[in-house]
């Protein structure tokens, strides 16, 4: 899977900025570059949706060969409804429940469209504390939606399956500051140089937002810089601070109430 977001779409955190990322030989490439690499990467089947605005998603369909990350073991998904987009790779758990919960039609939901219908449920329907909804979903996955119609992002990762391992999810900056998003570690590594990272798990990010943990959420995030073999600053990896709390829970029944994420004492 592959998102990519141009900065007024929505910005990725500043610490995944690499302070050598044009010094480096490996230097970050545009968002035109890396969804190239991406088809290029599985010619026979890749296939991608680019969004006025500045927005691109793509996926590999589930017949594809194992990936180099080895991903090969989750199903991956693309769908869209209602000018929602969602890129889904994992799977649910408890994806039936959820789909009585939602009042769905259990034989055409699969997990992606599940993830478009509680995105839905707090654009529309709030307000539900995003975290506790993101929380309901139990298994190992990992998503990307976009709202063409409002341009918001809205991604997450599950902290782990039952064995303790987390479906893979990097993130970027690329050339042009866009954010990157994909399960590709070495896609993600070419197309951002060195600013780039491992997708926190059991984290969200919202485009008015920014990154908050759904699995603590009444702490704040605090980045950690990372630093690679060479000795140079390589992006920023996330960790919950025990010492920051969040204010209060925050609404999210409109798009202003997820500016809230970030309140903190």
């Amino acid at each position: 899977m592959l998102a990519i977001f141009q900065k007024q779409v929505a910005h990725a955190p500043q610490e995944l900025n690499s302070p050598r990322a044009g010094a480096s030989p490996s230097k970050p490439r545009n968002p035109d570059e890396i969804l190239r690499d991406f088809h290029a990467a599985h010619p026979a089947a890749a296939f991608s949706a680019s969004f006025g605005g500045g927005a691109a998603l793509a996926c590999v369909g589930p017949s594809s060969s194992a990936t180099a990350t080895g991903t090969a073991t989750y199903q991956r998904m693309f769908c869209g409804l209602d000018h929602i987009y969602c890129v889904f790779l994992g799977r649910l758990d408890n994806l039936s429940g959820l789909i009585r919960q939602y009042g769905l039609c259990g034989r055409s939901t699969n997990e992606a469209m599940l993830v478009i219908e509680a995105y839905r449920t707090l654009r529309d329907r709030g307000p539900y504390p995003a975290d506790q909804v993101v929380k309901d979903l139990a298994g190992a996955f990992a998503f990307v939606v976009f709202d063409s119609r409002s341009g918001a992002v809205f991604a997450a990762l599950g902290a782990a399956d039952a064995g303790g391992t987390p479906v893979p999810l990097y993130w970027g900056v690329a050339a042009d500051g866009s954010a990157v998003i994909s399960d590709d570690r070495d896609l993600v590594k070419r197309g951002c140089g060195k600013s780039y990272a491992p997708f926190p798990a059991g984290c969200m990010f919202h485009s008015d937002g920014g990154l908050k943990s759904f699995e603590h959420p009444m702490n704040r995030l605090k980045a950690m810089p990372r630093v690679d073999s060479e000795g140079a600053m390589c992006g920023a990896t996330f960790k919950v601070d025990t010492f920051t709390k969040i204010n209060s829970m925050p609404r999210v029944g409109s798009a202003a109430n997820w500016a809230a994420w970030d309140e903190a004492i």
